[in-house]
């Protein structure tokens, strides 16, 4: 597949200046907006086709956050291209400094398949408020939702401005060895490290936004009850297929039997007796997908849970207990209903432990003891953190979100996003009445005169 003359098209549009102007952004905005309100039902029902998503849960892991995100950059776009002032050195008075943001051009935005809306086109919102061109790349996994963004985008947008390249892995090879101006890429760990090295050919600045073993602590004086309810949200939902999902959960010695009984309450409570016969459990996204998250059953005692049906791609949310640490569903990342519970005597040993281990894209830490939050937030590294919940941080446009080192690169949600796909642009304008002889040659001051000067004259 050749994808230059799609690239060199976007690239002859953008450099129209068209894209830059604030009103076709905000314009560009309300139509993607609108086009998603006219599509919601069959988004929905592709999401439900695709992943066994309820249109409740669509809604408001999708749809919801997305529109969220929208009247959010109408909001404040304003504010975010607006030029910022900054103090320019004595030495080049009079002067005025400023950054400006601008668009980098032409955006590559490869989405995901476990929530093949949201994080396909949350990222479109940023690049299009930046000003930017864009190409999308949905993922294979989540055919129905691919076929329905692709029809919604070809009646919305001209092919110039955005466009849509459905396909598999070919062709997302193919559109890596094309040269972009920016690449934002969410998915594995492992093809993350691919799309860098493509990019790396070109010199393109990427944002990645990765996966990782996101832990969650519960230290003795936790609100048991309430920690094992959140942590069960968030666990299970879209079938644990979320990569900030808890991962597996560190249970503080003493209070580890009354959290896995609060555990079992609430999955119960959730989904019944029976998970596969809840509208509000999800599906395992691929028959590859499933036999892996099988393997893991063998990895530990299942003390709750268990139960799977490789024809309905169904797997029961499960507890896993008695579990090594260097068991292969400790060492990899899970993205399924599998839910180790480990135990720990110190926080000490919790932070040795998690220091060993790459940085997750996000740590939850449940504790009423502001004491041992300090300790944890200054002992171990991460993506994100949230306190006494979880994924809560990711909600909304006020945090950033990102990861770090094998759990990404860069951030985006809100203004994040917004510089995500911007270029910082600094601008100095020095005004011509004055033009001290201080910096030409020849040399009129000793050394020691000239740092003495340059102390004054560069300020700090």
């Amino acid at each position: 597949m050749d994808f230059s003359d799609l690239v060199h098209r976007q690239g002859a549009f953008f450099q129209t200046g068209t894209t830059r102007s604030p009103g076709f952004r905000r314009e560009q905005l309300r139509k993607l907006s609108a086009a998603l309100k006219r599509h919601e039902s069959r988004l929905l029902a592709a999401l439900e086709a695709d992943l066994r998503k309820s249109s409740f849960q669509g809604y408001t892991s999708e749809l919801g956050p997305l529109q969220a995100e929208i009247r959010h950059a109408l909001k404040n776009l304003a504010r975010w291209i607006a030029p910022v002032r900054r103090r320019t050195p004595w030495f080049v008075a009079p002067a005025r400094g400023w950054v400006q943001p601008e668009p980098f051009g032409v955006a590559l935005i490869i989405g995901s398949w476990n929530y093949p809306v949201q994080l396909l086109l949350l990222p479109l919102v940023n690049a299009i408020a930046a000003g930017n061109c864009a190409v999308l790349k949905p993922s294979e996994l989540a055919p129905g939702t691919a076929q329905v963004i692709a029809a919604l985008f070809k009646e919305t947008f001209a092919e110039n401005f955005i466009s849509i390249c459905n396909g598999g892995g070919d062709t997302a090879e193919a559109l890596l060895r094309e040269r972009f101006d920016k690449i934002f890429f969410t998915g594995s760990t492992r093809v993350g490290r691919a799309v860098m090295a493509a990019a790396a050919k070109h010199l393109t600045p990427v944002t990645l936004e990765l996966g990782g073993k996101c832990p969650a602590i519960v230290c003795d004086d936790a609100a048991i009850e309430q920690a094992a309810k959140r942590i069960a949200w968030g666990k299970f939902m879209n079938a644990g297929q979320t990569c900030v999902a808890p991962d597996f959960v560190l249970v503080q010695r003493g209070v580890r039997g009354a959290f896995v009984d609060a555990l079992k309450k609430s999955m119960r409570e959730f989904y019944g007796e029976d998970a596969s016969r809840s509208e509000d459990y999800g599906r395992i996204v691929s028959a590859r997908h499933f036999e892996r998250l099988k393997s893991y059953l063998s990895d530990g005692e299942i003390a709750q849970g268990g139960a799977h049906d490789a024809e309905d791609l169904f797997i029961a949310p499960t507890i896993l207990a008695d579990v090594s640490p260097a068991s292969p569903v400790m060492q990899e990342e899970i993205f399924g209903p599998i839910l180790p519970v480990l135990e720990f005597g110190t926080l000490d040993e919790t932070a040795a432990l998690l220091r060993g281990r790459p940085t997750p894209l996000a740590l939850y830490l449940f504790t009423r003891d502001r004491a041992n939050e300090a300790r944890v937030l200054s002992e171990t590294r991460s993506g994100g953190v949230c306190v006494n919940d979880v994924l809560s941080h990711t909600i909304g446009s006020g945090l950033p979100f990102g990861g770090l080192g094998e759990s990404g690169m860069g951030a985006y949600h809100g203004r994040a996003g917004f510089d995500a796909f911007s270029h910082q642009r600094s601008i100095l304008r020095r005004a011509t009445w004055l033009d001290t002889p201080f910096r030409y040659p020849p040399q009129r001051i000793s050394l020691a005169g000239l740092k003495r000067a340059m102390r004054v004259l560069l300020g700090d």
